[in-house]
């Protein structure tokens, strides 16, 4: 199971880092810019949950080739970037692989705390931090105000749906795998659901 988590969160650091990259690039910064957006979008949450639950070292420092496969990945997409996509193609790129990694942290996000003992609503909501704080990090340091404390489509709120999905179905089948499966399903097909369609919350 562990190594299932592992997995998780490669992905989900490769899916935020990407979306660091795109926009640390839009706003012409260098390397050494790109990739300290691309450190902080891809290892924000997860460290602050870190230090929330008291795991010690953070799990970027336990496995530092996370932060060198983000400087590989830093390099190599920029030279990418400038040739192949177009400012259309860098937006829907953003959007999709900014719901990919919301899903993929809020389930290991959730994961971890439910696997150390965490009461439902506490996993939930270390789910949603583990999901949304690398973006608001990112857009903090990119000068914007965050996208998750604006008035737009369903963000955070996707990602406390698919953690509580995720509890609910480990509680009932016992099955791990399958239910962080769905948390990743459920909560990337309610944030692309909300950009499609402009769902928001009104309050």
């Amino acid at each position: 199971m562990n190594a299932f988590i592992k997995t998780i969160e490669i992905l989900g650091i490769v899916a935020f880092a990407l979306t660091g990259i795109v926009e640390a690039r839009r706003k012409g910064l260098d390397i050494v810019g790109v990739y300290t957006v691309a450190m902080v979008t891809a290892f924000g949450g997860g460290s602050l949950r870190d230090i929330i639950l008291d795991r010690h070292p953070l799990f970027w420092i336990e496995h530092y080739e996370y932060a060198v496969l983000l400087l590989l990945i830093s390099i190599i997409s920029l030279t990418i970037m400038k040739a192949m996509l177009t400012r259309k193609r860098t937006v829907i790129l953003v959007l999709v692989l900014d719901a990919l990694g919301l899903g993929l942290f809020s389930s290991s996000g959730a994961s971890i705390a439910n696997q150390l003992g965490c009461a439902p609503f506490v996993s939930a909501l270390l789910g949603v931090i583990t999901g949304v704080f690398g973006g608001v990090m990112r857009d903090t340091i990119c000068k914007e105000i965050p996208y998750v404390f604006q008035q737009r489509e369903l963000y955070a709120t996707c990602s406390f749906i698919g953690a509580w999905i995720y509890i609910l179905t480990v509680r009932i089948t016992s099955q791990e795998i399958a239910a962080v499966i769905v948390c990743i399903v459920v909560t990337f097909s309610l944030r692309m659901l909300a950009i499609r369609y402009k769902i928001r919350l009104h309050i």
